[in-house]
């Protein structure tokens, strides 16, 4: 299927790795003209070359600075802004008692003013070309009172505020053309999802295999972690012309693995 991305210029924050290296490769493949960022400048010049990415800028999105960078780096080299996707690292595993101020502090920066700092810089040029933008989240939102997801405290926190902010954004931005989804997903193989197995496992000392296994074997459905460009595939639909309908969604890509009906 042709998506209709061919030539759109396409910004894909915090891709020097993991689901946002994969989403930025799958805009790639669909002809698209990307944009990606990451902290290292060397890294992300690398990621670019290898994915064919037209430029790799560095830039910390915790930052304003950072987001400034990317986003007026990005409309320098592309001429513009067709496509917004919004990620960042996930911030670190803990239960409320293992967080002080500064942990919530960092996690702020990181999860929910990144989100706000990205979408403000990038509306200006989105208005001009009724763009779309795709908030990349966590399904953790949807049930955080999971036991898969009792070391998300900050995720959960935090990104049920992006998702908020996405819902509002969603209504506001209509007139303008610009549509405004976010997708959360669920156990797909990357270093973050490895990193909070490991914190898992060690909580509860056992090997790490008997983690994966638990949530292949007794929570996930399909039986097993999904791969980066599975989500990728869903994440570059929703983001494209195809998607033209679809707006103030949340399309979790998780395997079956949340249980809700809403």
């Amino acid at each position: 299927m042709d998506l209709g991305l061919s030539g759109k210029r396409v910004l894909v924050a915090a891709a020097s790795k993991g689901l946002g290296r994969a989403i930025a490769t799958e805009f790639v493949a669909e002809g698209a003209r990307v944009a990606i960022c990451s902290r290292e400048r060397e890294r992300i010049e690398q990621v670019a070359r290898d994915i064919g990415a037209e430029v790799g800028i560095a830039a910390d999105v915790s930052t304003d600075a950072g987001c400034r960078a990317f986003v007026q780096g990005a409309i320098a080299s592309l001429g513009g802004i067709d496509v917004l996707i919004v990620n960042a690292g996930g911030p670190k595993p803990g239960t409320f008692g293992d967080l002080d101020d500064a942990a919530w502090q960092t996690a702020f920066e990181l999860t929910l003013l990144s989100a706000v700092r990205l979408t403000r810089l990038a509306l200006p040029e989105l208005k001009k070309t009724k763009g779309s933008i795709v908030f990349s989240t966590s399904t953790s939102v949807r049930q955080p009172g999971s036991p898969a997801y009792g070391t998300l405290m900050l995720s959960n926190g935090l990104r049920a505020a992006v998702h908020g902010l996405l819902k509002t954004l969603a209504t506001e931005l209509a007139p303008d053309g610009i549509r405004v989804n976010a997708i959360p997903p669920g156990r797909i193989s990357t270093e973050r999802i490895a990193e909070l197995d490991a914190d898992t496992a060690k909580r509860e000392g056992v090997a790490i295999e008997k983690i994966k296994e638990r949530f292949e074997k007794s929570v996930i459905p399909l039986g097993r972690y999904g791969r980066p460009d599975e989500f990728a595939a869903a994440a570059v639909f929703l983001a494209s012309p195809k998607a033209s309908y679809i707006t103030g969604v949340s399309l979790q890509v998780d395997g079956g693995m949340l249980t809700s009906m809403w």
